[in-house]
């Protein structure tokens, strides 16, 4: 591939990326009996709990008249449409009940579905399998649906336990950008000038070792960068030499792992397509990083969302551009990574459309570089 390609980025609803788990709300927005409007992939979702406290997720659209199931009434059981008074099984999208329907009437209810998507709470997330647009339940002879994704936690000496937070945010664009910009290594003296973070002052070279794995790639375990105050900080604190892996997974996973001794910080990065123009970030860590003193928390709380504004902000600007221009210029090793996610979705559709073995776009370890 040559050092300076052109990429076009498009994500109508034929490339979007069916056939996995997406966080559609945090556990916390979804209350009692209360139904939630949501939207992954532009389909509308509507989200509840049943009585048992377990979530679920159909498709907000009654197949009668198309009238938003989220207008309507919740018992726990089923999902009633303010239209007609259909009702609905609020796990499988079952017809359960037609009040318009006479005794001698032919129409078969279970035969009617509104479209139900698998559901599971993880890691104070609501996520939603994503089987196809229509909420159809899997072919049986599609693959076993996995678990919903976890974020990786150490409980190594299973006395202090650890702390957990979440960040999120809209971005006014494309998966697509939203994904390449949040693996992008060279715009952080730039976009994220701070004094505890970067600056251009403190550019340098650096050199990172990749590996392939399913469905992704792997940063090799690596000293974190030098010329980060947080990271400052925390070798300060546990006074153990710190390594870094950080992962990216089909459809939207960013994994970064930060181990020193027996302390660790684990946090998983989504960047979920709500519209083709709309996407959400929802970021979660653990850690057990001195969970008594709040310097962790404080680092995520009060620095973090700084850092997401930086970012959404540029998007908006750059979204100025796109109006005129969705072509990109990959350059170099700074820009491999998004090389590498547009060949991996890529290969996982053309897998799809033919039923053979995804073919891995990164061939074994290599190494790249960059200024940063």
């Amino acid at each position: 591939m040559n050092d300076a390609t052109p990429a076009k980025s498009s994500t109508p609803a034929a490339d979007m990326l069916w056939g996995f788990w997406y966080p559609v709300l945090r556990s916390v927005q979804l209350r009692g009996r209360k139904l939630e409007r949501a939207a992954l992939l532009e389909v509308p979702l509507l989200l509840g709990r049943d009585s048992a406290g377990k979530p679920f997720a159909l498709r907000d659209v009654c197949p009668h008249r198309a009238f938003p199931l989220s207008f309507g009434q919740f018992d726990g059981t089923s999902v009633e449409c303010a239209y007609h008074g259909w009702q609905f099984d609020a796990h499988t999208g079952q017809c359960r009940h037609i009040p318009s329907l006479t005794a001698d009437s032919k129409l078969k209810c279970e035969r009617i579905s509104a479209g139900s998507f698998p559901c599971e709470e993880r890691d104070g997330y609501i996520w939603a399998f994503m089987t196809n647009p229509e909420g159809r339940a899997p072919a049986s002879t599609d693959a076993a649906i996995p678990p919903a994704p976890k974020l990786p936690t150490f409980d190594i000496d299973h006395k202090t336990g650890y702390k957990i937070a979440h960040l999120w945010a809209d971005l006014p664009c494309s998966v697509d950008h939203g994904i390449i910009g949040l693996m992008d290594p060279a715009h952080g003296p730039f976009v994220h000038q701070a004094w505890w973070w970067h600056s251009r002052r403190s550019i340098r070279e650096k050199a990172k070792q990749f590996e392939p794995i399913p469905n992704g790639f792997r940063m090799s375990p690596h000293a974190p960068s030098a010329n980060s105050a947080p990271y400052k900080i925390l070798k300060l604190i546990t006074g153990e030499p710190a390594t870094t892996t950080i992962d990216f997974v089909l459809p939207n996973q960013r994994f970064e792992q930060i181990r020193a001794g027996r302390y660790w910080l684990s946090s998983r990065t989504t960047v979920t397509p709500i519209r083709r123009d709309l996407c959400r970030l929802d970021f979660v860590a653990a850690w057990n990083i001195l969970p008594w003193f709040p310097i962790v928390s404080f680092i995520l709380h009060v620095l973090g969302p700084r850092f997401i504004r930086q970012d959404t902000k540029v998007i908006e600007k750059q979204a100025l551009g796109l109006k005129y221009e969705d072509r990109m210029m990959l350059v170099d090793d700074a820009d491999r990574q998004a090389r590498w996610y547009f060949e991996l979705k890529a290969a996982y559709l053309e897998s799809k459309r033919t039923g053979e073995p995804m073919r891995h776009p990164v061939t074994g370890p290599v190494t790249l570089q960059w200024r940063s």
